[in-house]
């Protein structure tokens, strides 16, 4: 069993902890707008795909799903056939998933794998787990082949505080991920255990889903069944890191009661989360955590992968049962029930009227926040 660890948190969220135990809220200075065609627009969801899918850096899967070296799992939520690998000294790749000589798609499953070693199920070309080809059949009827010439596509790829993540960019050195290192850190998500795993197909533009999670002002109302009475209405508190953003949530009657040195007892009355520019939420519950990977599929369509983690010093048998329940209240109520049913509801309501613009009041300003740099991206994308 690992040692336990002492964690505290870092300025920002010291300062964000602080905001909310006075029960002060981070509001907006007016009504913003948004017209709808960000949600319908078939170009417009073309021109995103290229601005903010087209490079990156974006997120693939937390570091705990490959937890010991020579391991594998595939990847195809956006839109090219991937591997995510660790290396037999535990440093990740992020290879294509298909053979060199004939293109075969070497791994099936969607199951992580042992695997010191990839074979194409054609031909029997092999690699080593970080993507060089080591072996093929009769390598006499190929003269003049460099083996070292043909590994398999790899595309740059970064592990930071418990999250790896790829660019399709060559030149990308991931300084915008590391900006989210400390904060990660100090919560624990390096530490951590994976627990389980689940795809949604939601009939929802991908930034509804993401417009889910930008705010407070639903919490009340939506999730009345389900975890309303964990969080005050209208209580939240946020800043900007780069284009990410980071919340605080919670009861601020309880927050001011504690010690906000006491990391463990701010974790367990106040909830951070982070959206992670472009397409996932990070979100940081007392003893667990869940992140959201939103994939665009079509304008009107999107998959959403819900990972859940644990601590790793803390999987026995009793707090097992609890994140089972924790699991269940989340993925198929609160999410899959609530926010993922909220979005492909927004969607119906759009497509089949004649709105052209959404309201945003002041507890919903982080949408704007979120839309600005999505539109920051796309139109650097278009004049490049």
């Amino acid at each position: 069993m690992d040692a336990p660890v002492t964690r505290r948190p870092t300025a920002g969220q010291r300062a964000l902890a602080e905001a909310l135990a006075r029960g002060e809220a981070s509001l907006g200075e007016r009504i913003e707008r948004l017209s709808t065609d960000r949600y319908l627009d078939d170009s417009r969801h073309a021109a995103e795909i290229r601005g903010l899918f087209g490079q990156g850096p974006l997120p693939l899967v937390p570091s705990a799903l490959l937890p010991e070296a020579a391991m594998a799992v595939t990847h195809d939520d956006y839109g090219e056939a991937l591997i995510v690998t660790r290396d037999i000294d535990g440093a990740p790749h992020v290879l294509a998933n298909a053979c060199r000589h004939r293109g075969t798609r070497l791994l099936e499953t969607d199951e992580v794998v042992s695997a010191k070693r990839i074979a194409c199920p054609y031909h029997a070309w092999t690699y080593k787990v970080d993507g060089r080809l080591v072996g093929l059949p009769r390598p006499d009827t190929f003269p003049g082949f460099d083996k070292a010439e043909h590994g398999l596509q790899a595309y740059p790829c970064h592990e930071s505080a418990g999250l790896i993540w790829f660019s399709r960019d060559p030149s990308e050195h991931f300084e915008e991920v590391d900006r989210l290192a400390e904060d990660f850190l100090a919560i624990g998500l390096d530490r951590q255990k994976f627990f389980r795993r689940r795809t949604h197909d939601v009939a929802a533009n991908w930034k509804l889903v993401i417009d889910a999670f930008l705010e407070s002002y639903h919490v009340q109302r939506l999730h009345a069944g389900s975890i309303a009475e964990f969080f005050a209405d209208g209580i939240a508190v946020a800043d900007e890191m780069g284009a990410h953003q980071r919340f605080a949530v919670g009861r601020a009657d309880y927050a001011a009661k504690i010690d906000l040195d006491d990391w463990p007892s701010v974790r367990q009355v106040m909830t951070f989360t982070y959206q992670l520019f472009p397409n996932a939420v990070l979100i940081f519950s007392p003893d667990y955590v869940n992140l959201l990977v939103v994939h665009p599929t079509s304008v009107d369509r999107c998959r959403v992968t819900n990972f859940m983690t644990v601590p790793r010093e803390e999987c026995d048998g009793e707090m097992r049962e609890r994140w089972e329940r924790s699991w269940r209240l989340l993925d198929e109520s609160t999410f899959g029930g609530e926010d993922f049913r909220a979005a492909a509801l927004c969607q119906q309501g759009l497509a089949a009227s004649d709105t052209k613009e959404m309201l945003l009041g002041t507890l919903e300003h982080a949408i704007t926040f979120f839309h600005e740099r999505v539109d920051a991206a796309v139109q650097a994308a278009e004049g490049a």
